[in-house]
């Protein structure tokens, strides 16, 4: 028998982060709207989804990303590039990082998202449908490859490095941040950075989601459609949003006496092999991402004190999940769903949900599930609702699934 593998501990180390959801526009906003319980995302109806059965999504709103960007910049990226490039800016000047200095063969970009520029593409085929050949844009695959955002990335920060895009549903930010932290612990670089971004107000999709019964249909109530966990959820509602980490090799970050938020220690990932669209009914996958993730970092189920779930409010995704965490951590970790307050951000999410538990370890503070009015009693977990519960916990995870089976889990400890 051929021996297992075991690369050494490694933690990276998270010195930036930047955030562009519906819950706020930068960090510091953000982690006010998940974790202020007055807080109100924008969930409003779209104009682009009328008559659809769910023509609601949580979009960003007090951002002008062509005066942030310039119109001339903005033109060459789809939106959710835009977002991207925003958060990235922000995770950067976090980090106290000036690109103008760095090595830039050093620094690397790894940016997941599920379905890149899919809007464009959306609207081009129109135009070639209603208006002819003439009308496409010669620009349709720089601005709708899956790779759009981290090339943009690369070249707004002058990122020398390896870039690269990640494209596994809606993990794809978690593989993303677990890619970068297998690239510094080979050094490969000394900086990478990684996450998911992601904008699809597209009515193809929209629609698609609706026959697959995945989305809310509550139109009258859409601020409240989103429920992880509660008992009378009926499906996910789609977010925009980007969320990206500078992540470095310790050393490094030692070395410029930079700031720690927290530790990247542990990845795991896994593949169901199971459904195009649904987990292994035992979440067997996705526990053995979790199971290796806690090896890679070198601690047990007893020191993880804190969960952000995937959590995406459909019915059997939440009690999949919630019993396969039970059955590998217990009962003990507080856990919660931040997608009430962001919307389902598809390949983003891993990348906003993992800036989220970083910023949550820091602040001792777990942010609550909001609209977790009624509990599913067949959810076996502590689930923090309604307010943000203080606590005291040194390590924590965050989970992902993503259609065709793809699951990720990182493990983050506190600095």
């Amino acid at each position: 028998m051929t021996a297992r593998y075991r690369p050494e501990p490694f933690a990276a180390a998270v010195t930036g982060i930047g955030l562009v959801t519906a819950a706020g526009v930068g960090t510091a906003a953000t982690w006010r709207g998940v974790s202020e319980a007055a807080a109100a995302p924008c969930v409003p109806h779209r104009p682009e989804l009328h008559d659809l059965p769910c023509d609601f999504m949580y979009t960003i709103t007090g951002l002008d990303t062509r005066t942030v960007l310039g119109v001339a910049t903005q033109r060459l990226m789809d939106r959710f590039s835009q977002l991207a490039v925003i958060a990235a800016r922000e995770a950067v000047a976090d980090a106290g990082l000036d690109p103008s200095v760095w090595d830039s063969a050093r620094v690397a970009v790894v940016i997941g998202s599920a379905h890149g520029g899919l809007p464009f593409y959306d609207a081009q085929h129109t135009a070639l449908t209603e208006r002819g050949a003439r009308r496409v844009s010669p620009k349709l695959a720089p601005l709708t490859v899956v790779n759009g955002a981290a090339s943009s990335v690369a070249t707004d920060l002058g990122a020398h490095g390896p870039s690269q895009a990640v494209s596994t549903a809606c993990s794809s930010g978690t593989v993303a941040i677990g890619t970068a932290h297998q690239m510094l612990r080979t050094g490969a670089c000394d900086i990478v950075v990684a996450g998911g971004a992601e904008s699809v107000c597209s009515r193809l999709l929209i629609a698609s989601a609706c026959q697959l019964k995945a989305v809310s249909t509550r139109r009258d109530d859409p601020e409240s459609a989103c429920r992880p966990f509660d008992t009378h959820r009926d499906g996910f509602v789609v977010g925009e949003g980007a969320g990206l980490l500078v992540l470095e090799r310790p050393e490094h970050a030692r070395a410029r006496g930079a700031t720690v938020r927290a530790h990247l220690a542990g990845y795991g990932a896994s593949s169901d092999a199971y459904s195009a669209v649904a987990p292994d009914p035992e979440g067997l996958g996705i526990e053995r991402a979790l199971r290796a993730a806690l090896a890679d970092a070198g601690v047990g189920a007893a020191d993880i004190g804190h969960v952000n779930a995937h959590g995406t409010s459909t019915v059997s995704n939440d009690l999949i999940e919630a019993t396969m965490l039970r059955r590998v951590l217990g009962d003990h970790p507080l856990v919660t769903s931040t997608k009430a307050m962001t919307g389902h951000t598809l390949g983003a999410a891993g990348g906003i949900e993992t800036a989220l538990t970083v910023l949550a370890l820091q602040h001792q503070l777990v942010p609550p599930t909001v609209n977790l009015d009624a509990p599913d009693p067949q959810i076996p977990l502590e689930v923090v609702s309604k307010q943000a519960r203080p606590a005291a916990f040194d390590a924590a995870v965050k989970t992902s699934l993503g259609f065709g089976g793809h699951n990720a889990a990182l493990v983050l400890t506190r600095a």
